[in-house]
């Protein structure tokens, strides 16, 4: 079939109107192309944006945690520390007695209230914080060993008593536990010794504590606070 003037005309063209065209394409592909490119490179950017955002912010939740910690630990209340005693020093209103050891089955009645000594069990109880008040046989056990038995009533000592209380402990050698029926609202007993307070901000409790805890005299003194019977309410 022989092409018709007009099928000539649409298959062929001006040549440099094609030119145009096929230049035209090959923009549109190059545009494109640059397009593609570009989204590409935004992409990146924007993922870099991002890692470098997560690492900032993770670095900066790091310097928190790591400020917390050091600030915890710069502002945490420091241990109480005592040196061995057993110097003979006189402090003002400490009872002094004279007990022996024994170890027994049952109840012992005790010349103190509480015992500072005497007769016990042969179990000792382990030195600790105690919220409930405990079996004088065993903590007297513990005092043979040079624990302190810090005792005091409930009903006359104040949470931030206690507190105060508590934050002059040492923290081995030392059982804190209520008592019923106290002379006074505390009472601090050793091994022989003992002295009874109105307040825990009587001055006379680190003395006590330098001269009684760990006293090198008592019938054990190198024997463990730990390993025995554990009372009930302990809090540590």
């Amino acid at each position: 079939m022989t092409p018709t003037p007009s099928d000539k005309k649409r298959t062929s063209g001006n040549p440099a109107t094609r030119a145009n065209i096929e230049l035209t394409v090959k923009q549109q592909r190059e545009f494109q192309k640059q397009e593609k490119l570009a989204e590409y490179q935004r992409q990146l950017a924007r993922r870099r944006r991002s890692r470098l955002t997560w690492w900032i912010v993770g670095a900066t939740a790091a310097v928190a945690v790591v400020a917390v910690v050091a600030a915890s630990i710069a502002f945490a209340p420091k241990p109480v520390t005592y040196q061995a005693g057993g110097t003979g020093a006189a402090i003002d209103g400490v009872e002094t007695s004279t007990n022996t050891t024994q170890h027994v089955a049952g109840t012992v009645d005790y010349p103190q209230n509480p015992p500072a000594g005497g007769p016990h069990n042969q179990y000792w109880l382990n030195c600790g914080i105690y919220d409930q008040p405990q079996q004088n046989e065993y903590a007297v056990h513990s005092l043979e060993h040079g624990a302190v038995w810090v005792t005091y009533d409930k009903t006359r000592v104040s949470a931030a008593d206690l507190d105060a209380l508590t934050a002059q402990l040492p923290s081995s050698y030392v059982i804190l536990s209520p008592y019923e029926g106290l002379p006074t609202p505390i009472v601090l007993s050793a091994w022989n010794a003992q002295l009874k307070l109105d307040s825990a901000a009587d001055p006379r409790i680190p003395p006590f504590f330098e001269e009684y805890w760990r006293n090198q005299n008592v019938p054990e003194p190198t024997s463990s606070c730990s390993g025995g019977v554990d009372g009930p309410g302990k809090q540590s």
